[in-house]
């Protein structure tokens, strides 16, 4: 499996979302190889999209989505569940794609529809925030060339708050996947 390059990640952020799916996570850990597909994700455009965690501005919590792409964004939600951004496009930008739903390839026990047990299933919580895409151990990788996927596009989930930013048809997933977290 080839390790995707960093260039892969800085472009614009519905480009790598879209691109995104079909490729494969990969986490090592205690000698354990645990792999997903991506079948399912959402583009965060960054600080003037209403609904990214970047629209509050550069904090510590926000600062690894303003920084250089090809990192992992990697937070806590409802203080118990981890989620994971791909940090895309040029620093400073601060945009991020989040990893929705995996289809299970290897070493994953539990399920792997939502953002919170995908992390837990790939073993993924918050010290690997900033953690770098482009490494041996935790990194994002391509099986070559296969069929091209039919994509299905919905408004993100979770962000009625954002207003108009709600209805923007920015999360994408690989259709009749049974993996992907809502219809």
């Amino acid at each position: 499996m080839e390790i995707l390059p960093r260039s892969f990640f800085d472009r614009e952020t519905t480009t790598v979302a879209k691109e995104l799916l079909g490729k494969y996570l990969v986490h090592r850990i205690g000698g354990v190889e645990r792999i997903g597909k991506i079948v399912e994700v959402e583009a965060y455009l960054g600080d003037h999209d209403r609904a990214s965690h970047s629209s509050r501005g550069h904090t510590k919590r926000t600062k690894i989505m303003f920084g250089p792409p090809g990192h992992a964004y990697v937070y806590m939600i409802y203080g118990m569940h981890f989620c994971m951004n791909v940090v895309t496009e040029r620093e400073g930008h601060a945009s991020a794609v989040l990893l929705r739903a995996l289809e299970p390839v290897r070493n994953l026990e539990g399920r792997t529809k939502g953002p919170g047990l995908l992390c837990k299933a790939m073993h993924i919580d918050g010290n690997m925030n900033g953690r770098d895409l482009v490494s041996d151990d935790f990194h994002i990788g391509s099986a070559g060339v296969g069929e091209e996927p039919v994509i299905v596009k919905r408004p993100r989930i979770g962000v009625e708050y954002a207003g108009t930013w709600a209805r923007r048809l920015l999360r994408f997933y690989l259709k009749g996947n049974p993996f992907i977290s809502r219809a």
